[in-house]
């Protein structure tokens, strides 16, 4: 028993060290992929769409989809590969991506996008950054250059910065050249420690979104309003029989032996389980949360293996 424990303890850890050693890295000129995720209006968290639901450069053909857990799937996350020839280290200068030609229903669409202060999320190498399309209070633009600036320590991508440059309006009937460029810089800060400036106060803006907090304070109260309610009118006729203090014992026995349907469990409740022992000792062990917390880990490694 020993050596199977010993075994099952050395392989997790082996394979911990073989995922973690081969995490994020690149060799030179290999093709580092950038991953569109999704757009949606900034004051509204919620609200998203796909990055492609706004007339940007679409890639040509069937792009590679790349879908994450549960979670990011019910967060709106839809990663597509953007096909921009990317390569590890390698400088891009200004190049174009494709040609916009602004019809009605295009200006349309990127004016609402503008007006409502769209934000799109990149990701790349493990780090993303979300930056807004906004407009000057006379006109409305449009970015058409996005310069990268990916910083890299060995072969691992550390930091990556996207600026936007080149506004032009919008004008319907205008033919827009939308570029990008790629600059690699060497830093030093380590792979462990690429998340630093993420973690730091002003980086992100913190609003409290009080409709969204009112919003499910008042869900709370009408679920448990509506269940309280279910459960008075489900129980009413019980409790009226229960508390009926001219019943002998015969009449409340024989009323017990009637019930049938969910009122049955009241008889499994108080009934020892088998190995009764056993199962004090490994529930009072935490024996359940420890093979759930490792088959979370696993299931979880195997994902990022994949």
């Amino acid at each position: 028993m020993r050596s199977a424990v010993r075994f099952v303890c050395i392989f997790i850890f082996l394979f911990l060290f073989l995922v973690s050693s081969t995490l994020g890295k690149y060799q030179d000129d290999e093709t580092v992929t950038l991953w569109v995720n999704k757009v949606g209006p900034y004051n509204n968290p919620q609200e998203t769409y796909n990055y492609y639901s706004l007339p940007f450069c679409h890639p040509p053909g069937n792009p590679a989809h790349k879908w994450g857990g549960l979670g990011e799937v019910l967060g709106g996350n839809e990663l597509i590969d953007s096909q921009l020839e990317i390569k590890f280290k390698r400088d891009v200068e200004r190049t174009t991506i494709c040609e916009i030609e602004l019809e009605a229903a295009k200006v349309k669409q990127f004016k609402d996008a503008i007006d409502n202060s769209y934000w799109f999320e990149f990701f790349m190498g493990f780090v993303g950054e979300v930056l807004p399309d906004r407009a000057n209070d006379n006109k409305h633009v449009l970015w058409t250059h996005k310069n990268l600036v990916i910083n890299y320590n060995g072969n691992q991508i550390i930091h990556v910065n996207l600026t936007q440059e080149n506004p032009k309006t919008l004008e319907e009937g205008r033919l827009l050249d939308m570029t990008y460029s790629v600059k690699w810089v060497p830093t030093n800060i380590t792979f462990a420690r690429r998340f630093d400036v993420y973690l730091d106060y002003p980086f992100f803006e913190h609003q409290i979104h009080w409709f969204s907090v009112f919003n499910s304070f008042m869900m709370v109260i009408f679920l448990t309003g509506l269940v309280s309610m279910i459960l008075m009118r489900t129980l009413r006729n019980d409790y009226a029989k229960y508390a009926r203090e001219d019943d002998d014992l015969e009449t409340l026995e024989r009323d017990v032996n009637e019930e049938s349907g969910w009122k049955l469990v009241h008889g499994d409740v108080f009934r020892p389980s088998q190995n009764l022992a056993l199962l004090s000792a490994v529930v009072g062990t935490g024996a359940q949360l420890a093979t759930l917390v490792l088959l979370v880990i696993i299931c979880k490694l195997s994902e990022c293996c994949t």
